[in-house]
């Protein structure tokens, strides 16, 4: 989805569940510390703003957006989380190692979401340069932070309400 003039964390905050009863875990990378602390106050005060408890949420640095899936993998053995937020920015750089890590760091929190099935959201921001990461860190196209943390909301309630639906067999009603 191209972003040209658009605020990609705009969301009605009236179709978001309430995080009341919900934990949360969120792992942040130190590398581009600029960027990554601001994606983490976005999804804090996101969580916070739809109900979640300070003390259900835990936040765990890793050094790099490589080590997301195993920091995330490590927070969510130590502490009863119904989702993990990975944040997380790798700029484009004269070589492909973006691409790498990038993909490396996708499949991993993929993995981990369907192997656990807890959810394990993608924060990372791909972007060409500092100014298009700044963009998305707070600036003119909004906050990652934001959008991972309605997205972890969102795939929590999902959980919850599955986890209560009465138990089928097939795809009939």
């Amino acid at each position: 989805m191209a972003s040209a003039n658009k605020n990609l964390s705009s969301y009605n905050a009236d179709n978001i569940p309430s995080a009341e009863e919900m934990s949360f875990g969120i792992v942040v990378s130190e590398w581009n510390e600029e960027i990554t602390h601001k994606l983490y106050e976005g999804c804090l005060e996101t969580l916070l703003k739809h109900g979640a408890k300070e003390d259900h949420i835990y936040t765990v640095q890793v050094p790099g957006a490589f080590e997301l899936p195993v920091g995330g993998k490590m927070l969510a053995s130590r502490h009863k989380v119904d989702a993990v937020v990975c944040l997380g920015c790798v700029i484009q750089g004269e070589t492909k190692h973006n691409e790498y890590i990038n993909n490396s760091v996708a499949v991993g929190l993929t993995s981990l979401s369907v192997a656990s099935g807890i959810p394990f959201i993608f924060g990372v921001l791909t972007p060409n340069d500092q100014a298009q990461a700044q963009d998305r860190a707070g600036g003119k196209h909004g906050n990652k932070g934001v959008e991972s943390a309605v997205t972890a909301i969102r795939m929590a309630d999902l959980k919850r309400d599955l986890s209560k639906a009465k138990q089928r067999i097939g795809f009939g009603n």
